[in-house]
């Protein structure tokens, strides 16, 4: 078998020559591969997550050739890799028995999110990009970054494919954590293609916090936006106290903006258990000083204070007013800041309503939701603008880039003309999987089970699904 995978010096350095295509893999260190690698080689760690999820996203019509320092781990690998079907091969005496050319630091570049964002939002930048998501299709199509297109990985060897790219674009190549893409970037470098990688792929994405002013008047409303996964929080300033709605992780981003803007957190409140995000209340809290309240009609494994209904709170020179409103969980609250300002969190959202299926109680929990639509959001004046916690793809910023609506607005989706029947018929028909990981964030959520913080990427990764839409 030695014979038969291994491949000479010699090999290497005319397949290198000849650019025929081949994926080549360095499996030392970090250290050691950017201290010096074969040209070409991209650095790749083999254990047993990656035998579980990246190995099977490699492609299998393609030669695969493994480096290491002196061909022993190289070669079981190579060996394990042929068990599974890969077309693989090792680098006979590893670096030791390199004498070809040698480069050091990465094969690629990548570039952050919070970068990718500003180009993005570049109209110059924006027309010179081509975001290729290298994930398989069913997993692009479950959620992607808007105006990405999806050419797997696998589809990457065929020469038709890379002669199709664009050479007049910056490519960034997308997958869920980076790996994938890094083999992309490889793939297309090898094909006098350039590109770069979004660095910690998609997981990385879902981490962005953009924050925009609502107006300068006092309550000023600062609308924190999770970019990747369509997540809104909201902080409310009057008069240099601050009511945080809603927290998401990184919570160093409400610091910052506390400290830019010149005011003090002073309370932060949920507006109810969520199922598709970490919530940042404890740690923000704590960070902040400020005082933590949660909905009172729901259970939680956390030392907190509690709101319910008709509950005031006073901050500054506003006041905020505590609406219980059941459907989305049973302990859904929207908060009613001077009569004007309505955070829905998950009850209400510009373009849909929440849905009352994540706690298998459907029936009972599409009538409260009716019920706390039309009897209470729906009796405040049409003119009061609406904040809700999230957004779904089809729904746009306005010219200021906040996401809101005003109970008007709202309420003009169909569903909402329908009567208390009609619509739990029509909602008990929900079809849109859950949130993924949902169970597992709604015990994190209520202190149940402890946090990791660097769970976080992993667990929020995905699109949020708390609408019926």
């Amino acid at each position: 078998m030695d014979k038969v995978i291994s491949i000479s010096p010699s090999t290497l350095s005319k397949l290198i020559a000849n650019k025929e295509l081949f994926l080549l893999f360095d499996l030392r260190s970090q250290e050691k591969y950017n201290h010096g690698h074969i040209t070409g080689a991209s650095h790749a760690v083999c254990d047993s997550k990656t035998k579980e999820t990246i190995m099977p996203k490699i492609p299998k019509n393609v030669k695969i050739i493994l480096v290491d320092d002196d061909g022993t781990v190289s070669k079981e690998t190579a060996e394990m890799m042929r068990t599974m079907q890969f077309d693989s091969y090792y680098l006979d005496g590893g670096m030791n028995n390199w004498n070809g050319n040698i480069v050091s630091g990465s094969i690629s570049d990548s570039i952050s999110s919070v970068d990718l964002w500003k180009k993005l939002n570049d109209k110059d930048e924006y027309d010179n990009l081509l975001l290729l998501d290298v994930r398989e299709p069913e997993e692009y199509a479950d959620f992607r970054i808007a105006g990405s297109i999806n050419l797997p990985l696998q589809e990457l060897t065929k020469k038709e494919n890379l002669d199709n790219l664009p050479h007049d674009k910056q490519i960034i190549t997308i997958c869920p954590h980076g790996n994938r893409a890094k083999i992309a970037s490889f793939m297309l470098e090898n094909n006098n293609i350039e590109s770069k990688t979004l660095k910690g792929g998609l997981a990385n994405w879902n981490q962005v916090l953009i924050d925009r002013k609502d107006g300068d008047s006092d309550p000023l409303i600062i609308q924190v936006h999770k970019i990747g996964k369509g997540c809104l929080s909201h902080i409310v300033v009057s008069e240099k106290e601050a009511v945080v709605i809603d927290p998401l992780y990184p919570i160093e981003k409400y610091l910052e903006i506390s400290t830019s803007e010149g005011f003090k957190i002073t309370k932060v409140l949920n507006t109810h258990q969520h199922a598709d995000h970490i919530s940042a209340a404890n740690d923000l809290a704590q960070i902040s000083g400020a005082e933590w309240y949660e909905s009172g009609y729901e259970s939680w494994d956390f030392p907190t204070k509690f709101l319910k209904d008709k509950d005031v709170i006073k901050f500054g020179n506003s006041f905020l007013k505590v609406i219980h409103t059941p459907g989305h969980t049973p302990g859904s609250l929207c908060y009613l800041v001077n009569d004007k300002y309505l955070f829905t969190g998950d009850i209400l959202f510009i373009e849909s309503v929440g849905r009352p299926d994540l706690r298998d109680k459907i029936y009972d929990f599409s009538h409260d939701l009716y019920h706390s639509l039309h009897n209470k959001i729906f009796k405040l004046p049409l003119k009061v603008n609406i904040y809700p916690t999230h957004h779904g793809e089809s729904v746009s910023p306005n010219k200021y880039g906040i996401y809101k609506a005003t109970i008007e607005i709202a309420r003009k989706n169909k569903i909402l003309e329908l009567s208390e029947n009609d619509f739990v018929n029509e909602i008990v028909k929900i079809s849109t999987p859950r949130p993924k990981n949902y169970t597992r964030i709604i015990q994190i959520n209520k202190g149940v089970i402890p946090l990791l913080q660097e769970e976080i990427p992993n667990l929020e990764l995905g699109p949020n699904r708390c609408s019926i839409q």
